[in-house]
């Protein structure tokens, strides 16, 4: 018998003397024993002595007797046929065992806390998402390039109302959708005006208001020189227009205007046809 299987053996002694032993170890200790020597079971004795305190202390000369002729027959015995291969592979001294218990239980607390806090995380998103992104809105130009782009938009081109004068030049073009209700005057070439004294007003030619009475398109003010692009704010739904125009007001615009001072004008030639 080598030195872990006597060990082994103790340890099942010891256990079985204070508390109890289950099927299974019963079972490897009758494997170790192999013979009906009781030779560790006073081993077994003088470790008790050794680790417990006894209500009457033996006398000296006793208790050394025993630790002697315990350690002699452990020697004896050192030399002994080998018990089963799995019982010898199963061993566990009480530490490690407490041991192993000890890091299983670590193990399953951290994964139960992992488990959680992912649980946790997964609900927290699905309950407050995080915000969606807000598309950042097009310039009046980029719009205006967009609808250019698109098929069945009406388009005309700009041409100035006077063939001399600070608005001789005026050039550009407008885009309107009737689907929409929608569109985007671009302009160059007009002068800058004192808001305080006029505006710029644009109004619509089309089929159901009549040359007579063209929808207002909205103000505007120009406060610097180059190119501008003005949204269509048209006040009443404008059906396939024919004509657009800007003309010079007071400020705030008007109702009806007199057309006394027109800037420009743009006349439908032709409408894009919608793409198939």
């Amino acid at each position: 018998m080598n030195e872990k299987e006597r060990e082994l053996l103790l340890d099942l002694l010891t256990r079985q003397a204070t508390e109890g032993l289950s099927p299974e170890e019963s079972r490897k200790l009758a494997a170790l024993e192999g013979s009906a020597d009781d030779s560790f079971d006073l081993a077994a004795a003088a470790l008790l002595l050794s680790e417990f305190e006894p209500t009457e202390q033996l006398p000296s000369h006793l208790r050394s007797k025993i630790a002697a002729d315990a350690s002699e027959i452990v020697a004896a015995n050192a030399v002994d046929k080998a018990p089963d291969a799995s019982v010898v592979a199963d061993r566990k001294t009480p530490l490690f065992a407490w041991l192993g218990w000890a890091v299983a239980a670590a193990a399953v607390l951290a994964l139960g806390i992992n488990l959680s806090m992912t649980r946790f995380g997964v609900n927290e998103v699905a309950n407050n998402p995080p915000p969606a992104a807000t598309p950042t809105p097009m310039t009046p130009a980029e719009a205006h390039d967009k609808m250019m782009a698109e098929p069945g938009m009406t388009v005309a081109k700009w041409t100035p109302a006077a063939k001399t004068g600070d608005m001789a030049n005026v050039s550009g073009d407008v885009v309107w959708s009737d689907k929409e209700q929608k569109g985007y005057a671009m302009l160059r070439g007009l002068p800058k005006n004192d808001a305080d004294a006029s505006t710029y007003q644009l109004w619509i030619f089309e089929e159901n208001q009549g040359d007579k009475t063209p929808i207002d398109g909205g103000t505007f003010n120009v406060s610097s020189d180059g190119t501008v692009v003005i949204p269509i704010d048209a006040k009443l739904a404008a059906k396939n227009p024919s004509m657009f125009a800007v003309t010079v007001e007071k400020p705030g615009g008007v109702v009806v205007s007199k057309r006394e001072k027109v800037a420009a004008l743009a006349k439908v030639e032709t409408s894009r046809p919608p793409e198939a």
